[in-house]
């Protein structure tokens, strides 16, 4: 099983992209009336539209204080963040700048991008609940390509918030999905930033 995992992740890390060049992606994905996966659907194509503008916001506005700027630069192990998104996905627009900007802050730290349904053998090894929830960061350690973290597909926060609804509602309205996004502007990427420095620091 473990020489498995170790094979998917360096088939995904064989087919996986920067940010910076997912960015260029999914801006012309948006820009064509185009999504990324096998489904181009109007819904999917108009979350790939809005991701574009959010993921354009938050690579300007993002920024962190003090104490996760310590954190991420004064992490000195060499690791590779491999994360799995498609460019509809909602949830993926507010972390995956947050990802970059700490990469960006740390040379130890390797952002990776790969579309899920390219990999969905890696994928369903690293499924939340059963499901192929995403975005799904995995934390490698690129000295022994061992797996030494998880995290996605939301932040403790935004997870509390959509189990608290959906224990209540059954399923996620459009409403809801909306309010969440404003829940995101509002916390300025602060919660994800805090999840993953715990990551670090585990």
């Amino acid at each position: 099983m473990e020489q498995k995992t170790a094979t998917l992740i360096k088939e995904g890390l064989l087919n996986a992209i920067s940010y910076p060049e997912y960015r260029l992606l999914v801006e012309k994905l948006a820009q064509e009336g185009k999504t990324t996966g096998p489904e181009q659907k109007e819904t999917l194509i108009d979350y790939t539209i809005l991701n574009d503008r959010r993921m354009r916001r938050w690579d300007k506005t993002l920024k962190f204080d003090a104490t996760t700027m310590e954190t991420v630069t004064g992490y000195d192990k060499k690791i590779t963040w491999l994360v799995l998104t498609e460019s509809w996905c909602g949830d993926a627009s507010p972390s995956l700048p947050v990802m970059h900007k700490m990469a960006e802050l740390n040379p130890n730290i390797t952002l990776k991008i790969v579309l899920r349904d390219m990999q969905t053998a890696l994928m369903n090894r690293f499924l939340t609940k059963g499901a192929m929830s995403i975005p799904k960061l995995i934390m490698i350690d690129d000295a022994t390509h061992e797996v030494i973290g998880e995290w996605g597909p939301r932040s403790t926060a935004a997870t509390n918030l959509v189990e608290a609804y959906k224990a209540e509602h059954g399923i996620l309205s459009p409403e809801f999905k909306q309010e969440l996004q404003i829940w995101y502007n509002k916390d300025k990427g602060q919660n994800v930033a805090k999840d993953l420095t715990g990551l670090l620091l585990k």
